[in-house]
Protein backbone atom coordinates (compact mmCIF):
# COMPACT_ATOMS: atom_id res chain seq x y z
CA UNK A 1 0.00 0.00 0.00
CA UNK A 2 2.56 2.20 0.44
CA UNK A 3 4.91 1.55 -2.00
CA UNK A 4 1.50 2.50 -4.42
CA UNK A 5 1.14 5.52 -2.57
CA UNK A 6 4.87 6.30 -2.93
CA UNK A 7 4.28 5.63 -6.66
CA UNK A 8 0.83 7.47 -7.25
CA UNK A 9 2.57 10.98 -5.30
CA UNK A 10 5.53 10.76 -7.73
CA UNK A 11 3.46 10.69 -10.67
CA UNK A 12 1.41 13.73 -9.66
CA UNK A 13 4.67 15.71 -8.75
CA UNK A 14 6.31 14.32 -12.44
CA UNK A 15 2.62 15.33 -13.84
CA UNK A 16 3.04 19.24 -11.91
CA UNK A 17 6.10 19.52 -12.76
CA UNK A 18 5.95 19.44 -15.90
CA UNK A 19 2.84 21.19 -16.26
CA UNK A 20 5.10 23.90 -14.85
CA UNK A 21 7.96 23.94 -16.76
CA UNK A 22 5.59 24.11 -19.95
CA UNK A 23 3.82 27.01 -18.20
CA UNK A 24 7.06 28.73 -18.39
CA UNK A 25 8.26 27.94 -21.51
CA UNK A 26 5.07 29.48 -22.96
CA UNK A 27 5.88 33.32 -23.62
CA UNK A 28 3.42 35.50 -21.56
CA UNK A 29 1.16 37.41 -24.39
CA UNK A 30 0.60 40.41 -21.28
CA UNK A 31 4.84 40.59 -21.20
CA UNK A 32 5.48 40.04 -24.90
CA UNK A 33 3.16 42.81 -25.87
CA UNK A 34 4.64 45.55 -22.63
CA UNK A 35 8.46 44.57 -24.24
CA UNK A 36 6.61 45.40 -27.38
CA UNK A 37 5.68 48.85 -26.49
CA UNK A 38 8.46 49.65 -24.49
CA UNK A 39 10.31 48.96 -27.48
CA UNK A 40 8.60 51.81 -29.35
CA UNK A 41 8.38 53.93 -26.49
CA UNK A 42 12.45 54.14 -25.98
CA UNK A 43 12.61 54.08 -29.70
CA UNK A 44 10.32 57.85 -29.83
CA UNK A 45 12.37 58.96 -26.62
CA UNK A 46 15.46 58.32 -27.92
CA UNK A 47 14.55 60.24 -31.29
CA UNK A 48 13.45 63.47 -29.15
CA UNK A 49 16.43 64.09 -27.37
CA UNK A 50 17.54 67.16 -28.29
CA UNK A 51 21.13 67.18 -28.18
CA UNK A 52 21.27 64.29 -30.22
CA UNK A 53 22.96 64.55 -33.84
CA UNK A 54 24.18 63.19 -36.66
CA UNK A 55 27.83 62.32 -35.32
CA UNK A 56 25.83 60.61 -32.11
CA UNK A 57 24.67 57.03 -32.74
CA UNK A 58 22.19 55.85 -30.42
CA UNK A 59 20.91 51.94 -30.00
CA UNK A 60 19.14 50.07 -27.50
CA UNK A 61 17.51 46.33 -26.41
CA UNK A 62 15.03 45.37 -24.35
CA UNK A 63 15.52 42.51 -22.35
CA UNK A 64 11.89 42.29 -20.60
CA UNK A 65 11.52 44.80 -18.16
CA UNK A 66 15.50 46.23 -18.65
CA UNK A 67 16.77 48.42 -21.51
CA UNK A 68 20.34 48.36 -22.74
CA UNK A 69 21.58 51.56 -24.43
CA UNK A 70 24.50 51.35 -26.02
CA UNK A 71 26.24 53.87 -29.03
CA UNK A 72 28.49 56.58 -28.76
CA UNK A 73 27.84 59.94 -28.27
CA UNK A 74 30.04 63.51 -28.48
CA UNK A 75 28.35 65.34 -25.30
CA UNK A 76 27.69 63.81 -22.01
CA UNK A 77 24.50 65.25 -21.36
CA UNK A 78 23.23 62.64 -24.63
CA UNK A 79 24.26 60.20 -22.62
CA UNK A 80 22.86 61.26 -19.47
CA UNK A 81 19.41 62.95 -21.18
CA UNK A 82 18.88 59.44 -23.09
CA UNK A 83 19.31 57.69 -19.77
CA UNK A 84 16.60 60.19 -18.09
CA UNK A 85 14.54 59.44 -20.73
CA UNK A 86 14.29 55.65 -20.70
CA UNK A 87 14.70 55.52 -17.26
CA UNK A 88 11.19 57.17 -16.68
CA UNK A 89 9.09 55.36 -19.37
CA UNK A 90 6.44 52.89 -17.64
CA UNK A 91 6.91 49.66 -17.27
CA UNK A 92 11.06 49.75 -17.38
CA UNK A 93 12.58 48.67 -14.29
CA UNK A 94 16.36 49.08 -14.93
CA UNK A 95 18.49 50.82 -17.56
CA UNK A 96 22.12 49.88 -18.15
CA UNK A 97 23.76 53.11 -19.87
CA UNK A 98 26.61 51.62 -21.59
CA UNK A 99 26.90 54.45 -24.25
CA UNK A 100 30.33 56.25 -25.00
CA UNK A 101 31.15 59.70 -24.87
CA UNK A 102 34.03 60.51 -27.49
CA UNK A 103 36.93 61.95 -26.31
CA UNK A 104 37.25 65.85 -27.27
CA UNK A 105 39.67 66.11 -30.14
CA UNK A 106 39.96 69.18 -32.57
CA UNK A 107 40.98 66.68 -35.01
CA UNK A 108 37.99 64.55 -34.84
CA UNK A 109 35.85 67.93 -34.88
CA UNK A 110 37.39 69.02 -37.41
CA UNK A 111 36.77 65.44 -39.37
CA UNK A 112 33.51 65.49 -38.41
CA UNK A 113 32.77 68.79 -40.82
CA UNK A 114 34.51 67.93 -43.25
CA UNK A 115 32.98 64.29 -43.62
CA UNK A 116 29.43 65.89 -43.32
CA UNK A 117 29.86 68.12 -46.22
CA UNK A 118 31.90 65.02 -48.31
CA UNK A 119 28.69 63.07 -47.57
CA UNK A 120 25.59 64.70 -47.19
CA UNK A 121 26.78 67.58 -49.59
CA UNK A 122 27.63 64.99 -52.65
CA UNK A 123 24.76 65.23 -55.24
CA UNK A 124 24.34 61.55 -55.30
CA UNK A 125 23.84 61.81 -51.46
CA UNK A 126 21.85 64.83 -50.89
CA UNK A 127 18.44 62.96 -50.26
CA UNK A 128 19.83 61.96 -47.22
CA UNK A 129 19.80 66.11 -45.82
CA UNK A 130 16.71 66.34 -46.15
CA UNK A 131 14.37 66.80 -42.75
CA UNK A 132 15.94 66.55 -39.37
CA UNK A 133 17.05 63.22 -38.29
CA UNK A 134 19.64 62.60 -40.76
CA UNK A 135 19.76 58.72 -41.67
CA UNK A 136 23.64 58.39 -42.00
CA UNK A 137 25.45 58.57 -38.51
CA UNK A 138 28.95 59.50 -38.95
CA UNK A 139 31.22 58.49 -35.37
CA UNK A 140 34.59 59.60 -35.57
CA UNK A 141 37.09 58.22 -32.46
CA UNK A 142 41.14 59.35 -33.10
CA UNK A 143 40.56 59.47 -36.41
CA UNK A 144 39.07 56.56 -36.86
CA UNK A 145 35.46 56.79 -38.73
CA UNK A 146 32.53 54.17 -38.30
CA UNK A 147 29.26 55.02 -40.87
CA UNK A 148 26.09 53.52 -39.04
CA UNK A 149 22.37 54.32 -40.40
CA UNK A 150 20.05 52.79 -43.13
CA UNK A 151 19.96 54.04 -46.80
CA UNK A 152 18.10 53.11 -49.65
CA UNK A 153 20.38 51.27 -52.19
CA UNK A 154 23.95 49.30 -51.85
CA UNK A 155 25.21 52.11 -54.18
CA UNK A 156 24.56 54.45 -51.52
CA UNK A 157 26.05 52.76 -49.21
CA UNK A 158 29.07 52.12 -51.37
CA UNK A 159 29.04 55.81 -52.20
CA UNK A 160 29.22 57.35 -49.10
CA UNK A 161 31.86 54.57 -47.93
CA UNK A 162 33.94 55.81 -50.58
CA UNK A 163 33.09 59.56 -50.06
CA UNK A 164 34.00 58.97 -46.27
CA UNK A 165 37.42 57.43 -47.40
CA UNK A 166 38.11 60.38 -49.47
CA UNK A 167 38.47 62.89 -46.73
CA UNK A 168 42.21 63.66 -45.71
CA UNK A 169 43.16 62.98 -42.41
CA UNK A 170 41.47 59.82 -41.64
CA UNK A 171 42.78 55.96 -40.56
CA UNK A 172 40.18 54.11 -41.54
CA UNK A 173 36.54 53.98 -42.58
CA UNK A 174 34.37 51.08 -41.11
CA UNK A 175 30.91 51.39 -43.16
CA UNK A 176 28.29 49.70 -40.81
CA UNK A 177 25.67 51.46 -43.34
CA UNK A 178 22.41 49.08 -44.17
CA UNK A 179 20.23 48.89 -47.22
CA UNK A 180 16.16 49.11 -46.31
CA UNK A 181 14.78 46.42 -46.84
CA UNK A 182 12.11 47.22 -49.44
Amino acid sequence: MTLRLLAVSATVFSLLSLTAAAQNAQPDPASAKAQGRIMKEVRHELLMLPHAGVFDNLAYKVDGYNVTLFGHVVRPVTKSDAENAVKHIEGVERVDNQIEVLPPSPLDERLRVQLFRAIYGYPALEKYALGVLKPIRIIVKNGHVTLEGVVDSEADKNLAGIRANGVPGIFSVDNHLEVEKS
